[in-house]
């Protein structure tokens, strides 16, 4: 074949980017695959490629001789004689003799190999660069900007010392500089703590700055580098927590309130994941920054913002609620959109924790109006599933110790159908039994849903409710039509008539099984069962 028809350059071109998607170079197994499928291309062991209709079968002559047929369209439904799984070495000698019409099979494999070579280069470049500072460890005296601009001078140069990075690659070059910022650690114990909290921080907005400045995506951050972001938050909650329950230095303070400062760069508008610096933000204001003149500050600062993004409007909002203006907190709360209701979260469980039953209320009450709405929003179930089970975690705490269930309730009404396993349990353990149904009704409830316990439970305190599902059980299996379900529809009938008995309506159980057994005359079979049963005469 001297060339690939123009039809075939475009699926071509899918199949190449799903193979260099899925083989990492990385991954030992993967890079075995890549190299011995090169060997047996180059070796000259594909043969007889024919295309036809999307697809390339090729014969490949291994140790023992195998057909392959590539799927273009479909690349995952490509298939090997092999007994291998998934793309094999035959696959891929196939895919290289295929490219090899249209383009370079060396070019292929070096950009493939490309992202690994980089990161590397990077990372022993970086390790490199930040041998210079082991030197100087725990030799830095306690200094509030020289703390800053080290940070921020070792970012730039281990992150974009040469040039712009990919964002494969950023990953290595963050241990590299974070490994740095270690080696420059204060050797005091007691300032360590305080030193790597203003690194976490300065270094959290400096990834934001980075990712903001090359242009990078959502999709791009959280795919290649969000647990960067994660880890850094997970290091300044626990440093927050740890350094906020100490007795602190009286040279801390001076510290502590010029890093206060920083955190205005958490609520930006132009950066991304925005929850998660908002998040950040509220729990240092919380756990931190606890001067009353502090928060007043600040808040007075938001205010004189009349063109609020969402983060500011939170803040504000947030610290209304730490000096406990509730009135105010409410009220721009109630101004809002439904993008705000995530955020009652971290407000729930900061009332929680201070056990202030009083001043939640409202704020419950107010969060719980807006489920609905917001999961009309969201779409997703499984974000839908997530959002469910946090708020239930948050609301339990406060309706449990208020006695508030009809909060509760509420609360998992507006959250249907997400929420239909934890409000069919509550109804359940309520006794509810009328509402249970017509909830049950709801999703279309069949009797083999229902547990033993949950029978038993309904036999003894609302049998008229199971009535119509082994009504309805009963005429599945019957209509059926074979032996082994006219016997089970005898053994839920059984049952039935027990019902009947117990409720004390033993002439409508009559009428519904002569009804039955005249309706069911022509199936021969079911009425044997019914005689063997016992349910009519024989």
């Amino acid at each position: 074949m001297s060339g690939i028809p123009e039809g075939y350059l475009e699926p071509l071109q899918y199949f190449s980017d799903y193979m260099r998607e899925r083989l990492a170079p990385d991954v030992q197994e993967d890079a075995n695959v890549v190299q011995k499928g090169l060997h047996l291309y180059r070796q000259g062991a594909v043969t007889s490629v024919k295309l036809d209709r999307g697809l390339a079968a090729a014969a490949v002559q291994d140790v023992a001789p195998v057909k392959v047929t590539l799927d273009l369209d479909l690349p995952p439904m490509s298939e090997c004689t092999c007994p291998g799984d998934g793309i094999c070495r035959h696959i891929t000698a196939a895919f290289f003799q295929l490219l090899s019409y249209e383009r370079s099979v060396a070019e292929w494999v070096d950009a493939w190999r490309k992202p690994l070579k980089e990161k590397q280069a990077a990372k022993s470049w970086g390790l490199e660069r930040a041998k210079d500072l082991l030197k100087t460890a725990g030799l830095i005296k306690p200094n509030y900007s020289q703390w800053v601009n080290t940070f921020r001078e070792s970012f730039d140069l281990i992150m974009r010392g040469q040039g712009d990075p990919k964002p494969h690659v950023i990953p290595d070059l963050f241990e590299t500089y974070y490994r740095r910022l270690k080696a420059g650690a204060p050797l005091k114990q007691e300032w360590k703590n305080l030193y790597f909290l203003v690194a976490s921080i300065v270094s959290f907005i400096k990834l934001l700055e980075l990712s903001h400045d090359l242009g990078h995506d959502e999709e791009t951050v959280n795919k290649q580098y969000r647990d960067l972001f994660q880890m850094s938050m997970n290091d300044i909650t626990k440093l927050s927590d740890s350094i906020s329950v100490q007795a602190l230095p009286f040279d801390f303070d001076d510290f502590i309130e010029q890093l206060k400062d920083e955190t205005n760069a958490l609520l930006a508008s132009d950066y991304m994941i925005e929850y998660d610096r908002i998040h950040l933000y509220c729990l240092l204001w919380t756990r931190l920054f606890k001067k009353k003149n502090w928060r007043e500050e600040q808040l007075i600062e938001h205010l004189k913002n009349y063109d609020r993004s969402l983060a500011q409007t939170v803040a504000i909002i947030h610290l209304h609620l730490l000096l406990k203006n509730d009135d105010e907190a409410m009220t721009l709360i109630k101004s809002c959109a439904e993008n705000i209701t995530p955020y009652f979260f971290y407000w729930m469980d900061l009332l929680t924790e201070g056990k202030e039953w009083l001043r939640m209320d409202p704020y419950l009450t107010e969060f719980v109006a807006r489920i609905r709405a917001f999961l009309a929003l969201e779409g997703d179930y499984y974000a839908c599933r997530d959002f469910t089970r946090m708020v239930l975690q948050s609301a339990l705490p406060f309706c449990a110790e208020t006695r508030r269930t009809e909060l509760f309730e509420k609360a998992l009404y507006e959250m249907l159908p997400y929420s239909f396993r934890e409000y069919e349990d509550f109804l359940f353990e309520k006794k509810d039994f009328a509402k249970w149904m017509e909830l049950q009704t709801y999703i279309g409830l069949k009797m083999e849903s229902l547990s033993k316990g949950q029978i038993k439970v309904l036999q003894d305190e609302a049998p008229e409710l199971l009535l119509p599902l082994y009504h309805q059980a009963v005429q599945l299996h019957i209509d059926v039509k074979n032996r082994e379900h006219y016997q089970e529809a005898v053994r839920k009938l059984k049952k039935l008539r027990t019902l009947y008995k117990k409720m004390k309506r033993v002439e409508e159980w009559e009428e519904f099984l002569e009804l039955l057994m005249m309706r069911t005359k022509r199936l021969r079979a079911f009425h044997e069962e019914c005689k063997r049963g016992k349910l009519i005469d024989a």
